[in-house]
């Protein structure tokens, strides 16, 4: 988000904070719904920008239909919260008569309002096809596209090929194509968001909700485009609760987006001039100044992403929204296990309930070693985190980077337990140990940040032998 879009939202989420339960629900309702459209970038495959926001819409109704009981999916509530999604998306539609278009809502000018009708007439018809499959298929079907449309949108060759056939079928030239022609924005939060209540309603764990309610979780505007990742049960008890803001509200608020636009827009954004990137790493001659080029690039992730955090739980808490909170002073843990548990929290949750925990279930039932059994699942969750930011090499390869060092931490910290607490027995020794674990740590994952910062291995390991004075 913007400097703008923030100002807009904030104001906006004011107004709401003053509005009756009823219709403060029904306002974050709509505004979610818009936000998808306001937020997505503008792309050169025509409408491509319009639709695909469009799509993100109607898969969650789609959804919904599947994991809603029978008997509750048509009440009036539900029809009418159907019926206003539609109309808002076809009011955008309407958008391109205005002499001024695009309008602020979109990025471009929409397609014909015809083509659009047909779009919803074909949603309906799937949602209707799918509210009477059995859920095991939905749910199979449903993970499955998910998977490979975020498969698709990683991965740089992917989304080349998809950009090639969008603008053939859309009656423009290949040889422009790019992979970056495709940025569906926040795609990767509201599949995971999608995931999750697949997965707890299968294993018949998921609170009933109504359109309104599923829609506002998933394209909730403060954590669209960075998160967090909430769980729908929690995050529907706040949307239901009766909420009148109080003062330590008021308080929290001015905090947390007071802070969060500061690291963000103040810190993340003038470290980003002398930080970690392919161009500075080609021009960098120094050990020195690419040691500080590193660190600068370790402290801007941090703040950038901690910043839109920040922000995202501020404004929600202007509503009675309290989102989780994602991280927790990462750089200052004394072993990587700790890190984990202290970074992008509610996406290291999200891998370990729904791929950590039940693969390392299923290994246990195999009776396989205990230090294979933490091998193959902090290696392979540490590889698919990493494929969740890119399917590039470098982001795999970052992602064995960081799983070889939990599984050195865990058998290192098994082996050595005992002989630590017997040298740490006192303050002074007990301090020593773990400044020299933050230092270490630090440095590890800092070190990690290269694979993550630059875009090809050749270049990843030139600068590695620069950080080493080769």
């Amino acid at each position: 988000m913007t400097l703008t879009h923030i100002a807009i939202f904030g104001a906006l989420t004011f107004l709401a904070a003053f509005l009756s339960d009823r219709l403060r629900g029904f306002f974050l309702f709509t505004l979610s719904v818009l936000a998808v459209y306001a937020l997505q970038p503008a792309l050169p495959i025509r409408y491509l920008d319009f639709w695909l926001p469009t799509a993100a819409l109607g898969l969650t109704f789609i959804f919904w239909i599947s994991l809603a009981p029978r008997e509750s999916r048509f009440t009036r509530g539900n029809l009418l919260s159907a019926a206003w999604m539609g109309l808002l998306i076809l009011t955008l539609a309407l958008t391109r008569f205005l002499p001024s278009a695009p309008s602020p809502l979109t990025p471009s000018v929409p397609p014909r309002l015809e083509l659009v009708f047909a779009a919803l007439l074909v949603v309906a018809a799937l949602a209707a096809l799918t509210g009477r499959v059995r859920f095991g298929w939905v749910h199979a079907v449903g993970l499955t596209a998910l998977v490979v449309l975020l498969a698709v949108l990683k991965s740089p060759e992917a989304s080349l090929w998809a950009a090639k056939t969008l603008r053939l079928a859309n009656g423009q030239s290949a040889e422009t194509a790019s992979s970056f022609d495709i940025r569906w924005l926040g795609f990767s939060y509201i599949a995971f968001r999608i995931i999750h209540t697949l997965r707890e309603r299968r294993m018949g764990t998921l609170p009933e909700v109504s359109l309104r309610e599923y829609a506002t979780y998933i394209f909730f505007y403060p954590a669209l485009t960075a998160g967090p990742i909430d769980r729908l049960e929690r995050f529907v008890k706040d949307l239901r609760a009766p909420f009148k803001p109080a003062d330590e509200d008021w308080i929290v608020v001015v905090q947390r987006v007071g802070l969060g636009l500061f690291k963000k827009f103040v810190l993340a954004d003038s470290l980003a001039l002398m930080a970690l990137s392919a161009q500075n790493a080609a021009q960098v001659r120094s050990t020195g100044w690419a040691w500080i080029l590193l660190y600068a690039y370790a402290f801007q992730i941090f703040l950038d992403f901690s910043g839109y955090t920040d922000i995202a739980i501020g404004l929600a808490r202007m509503v009675g929204i309290r989102l989780p909170e994602n991280f927790n002073a990462p750089y200052l843990r004394a072993n990587l296990t700790q890190f984990w548990n202290n970074w992008h929290m509610t996406l290291t949750m999200w891998f370990r309930a729904y791929f950590f925990n039940p693969l390392t279930r299923f290994l246990r039932m195999r009776r396989l070693p205990v230090w294979l059994v933490i091998f193959v699942t902090q290696f392979s969750t540490m590889v698919l985190i990493g494929a969740w930011h890119g399917l590039t090499v470098n982001f795999l390869v970052w992602g064995l980077w960081q799983g070889l060092g939990l599984f050195v931490h865990n058998r290192w910290s098994d082996a050595l337990r005992a002989r630590f607490a017997e040298w740490a027995s006192t303050p002074l020794r007990q301090n020593v140990l773990n400044v020299s674990g933050v230092f270490l740590t630090f440095h590890f994952v800092a070190l990690g940040w290269v694979w993550f910062a630059l875009p090809t291995p050749a270049l990843a390991v030139q600068f590695f032998g620069r950080l080493l004075g080769i």
